[in-house]
């Protein structure tokens, strides 16, 4: 028995494996509840969102059981998932955005909702991706890849909202940031790349660095890794040279000017129409693009151009959704836990009882944790095994055999401890 002060935590020594205090206990319980939330987000486990037509973000499943055509992706909310789905064998597709519930529609030639039976053959504004085929990244992969052994993590791009592996990036992945746009939507949206300039200058000027003026009239064209390692940066910087600081003419800047049009969407070139519009501003300094992902940090969205010309861009490119604060995941998960947060006083029950037990008592807590907690292992992994959903039911079941077995083992002579 590990020996402990008169306040420290309850602790429990077991030769094979590592010491756990109550306070490890509650907070494995508390973290994995914040992970339900952030997944589920505050989503109905007893009714299909098909009602409330395209949800601005959900929880969704995608069943390869019943959709079995590469070619007609299709995914069910969570409610029907359970409901309809049960036992069937189910890719978990975390959350995507303005999604309307496919099950018992046509895409499902031999299922019917078994919650709402009515609904369209086809939800036409729907967007479905690889992942909706069990498939990830450019690397086309399942996750968890079976044949793959090498640790890295997965990044779910906000525009596309595939998730990709870090190293499949194109660029080294900063330690702290907020979202990540991947190569392939920087590249069809490579206006976004300004911004990401703009975003990294402020970071120089914040930190105290020197920085060169950028002339908006320099004849010189300036590349974005311009003397700056790719394994050093995650996003592009302007590298302006001793050159940089001749003018040129009036005329000269305007054919420039022009050049820089030359190329763009008609949305992009309207943006420079606007006295008001920051992102005429940024592009005046001729970005070069950068064949990698790119990461933003907390409030990126914000700083966004909202004029008229840029606000039509967005809508024009279907990205609106980039201008939209509620859009985020983070916004999502805060959603989740609002909604479990007159529960989460328990945690501070749970610890006031423990307070009012003496030490053997404290110390079975813990034991009888641990051993529900690894019965409990075994139990899910049965599911896992067959792809099986767990439902509510399945918990009680086996909580009530844990009930049962208990009376099994106190229906004897009572044991006594010494204290």
């Amino acid at each position: 028995m590990a020996s402990s002060s008169k306040d420290s935590a309850p602790t429990v020594e077991n030769s094979d494996e590592d010491v756990i205090s109550m306070v490890d206990v509650l907070n494995e319980e508390e973290q994995l509840e914040e992970y339900a939330a952030a997944v589920l987000g505050g989503s109905d486990e007893k009714n299909c969102t098909y009602p409330m037509g395209y949800v601005r973000r959900q929880a969704l499943y995608a069943c390869k059981t019943c959709c079995t055509s590469e070619k007609d992706p299709a995914g069910v909310c969570l409610a029907c998932s359970l409901e309809c789905h049960e036992g069937h064998e189910l890719y978990e597709l975390f959350t995507k955005r303005n999604f309307r519930c496919d099950c018992g529609n046509s895409k499902f030639p031999r299922v019917t909702c078994k919650l709402e039976p009515v609904k369209d053959d086809l939800n036409s504004e729907n967007h479905y991706n690889q992942n909706f085929l069990g498939l990830y990244c450019t690397c086309i992969r399942p996750y968890p890849d079976p044949e793959n052994e090498v640790e890295d993590e997965m990044i779910q791009c906000v525009i596309c909202e595939d998730w990709y592996h870090g190293r499949h990036l194109e660029t080294s992945v900063p330690d702290d940031f907020f979202e990540m746009i991947c190569t392939g939507c920087m590249q069809k949206h490579e206006f976004l790349w300004a911004y990401s300039v703009h975003y990294e200058d402020k970071i120089q000027i914040e930190h105290g660095q020197e920085k060169d003026d950028v002339d908006v009239g320099s004849t010189e064209k300036r590349g974005c890794c311009d003397g700056i390692s790719s394994e050093d940066k995650t996003s592009v910087i302007l590298k302006a040279t001793s050159q940089d600081t001749k003018k040129v003419t009036k005329k000269q800047h305007q054919k420039q000017k022009e050049k820089r049009l030359n190329g763009k969407t008609k949305s992009e070139a309207c943006s420079f129409q606007s006295p008001d519009c920051l992102l005429k501003q940024l592009q005046a300094r001729e970005v070069i693009p950068k064949k990698c992902a790119a990461f933003w940090n907390e409030g990126w969205r914000e700083k966004l151009c909202t004029c008229a010309s840029c606000t039509k861009m967005y809508e024009e490119r279907g990205i609106s959704y980039l201008i939209d604060r509620s859009d985020t995941v983070l916004a999502y998960e805060e959603k989740g836990k609002l909604t479990q947060s007159p529960n989460r006083s328990h945690q501070d029950r749970e610890t006031s009882a423990l307070q009012g037990m003496n030490r053997i008592q404290q110390i079975e807590i813990v034991q009888g944790y641990m051993d529900m907690k690894s019965q409990l292992s075994e139990y899910l992994k049965k599911f896992a095994e067959n792809g099986k959903v767990v439902r509510e039911e399945d918990i009680r079941e086996f909580f009530s055999q844990m009930q049962a077995r208990k009376r099994q083992k106190t229906g004897g002579t009572p044991q006594y401890f010494c204290h």
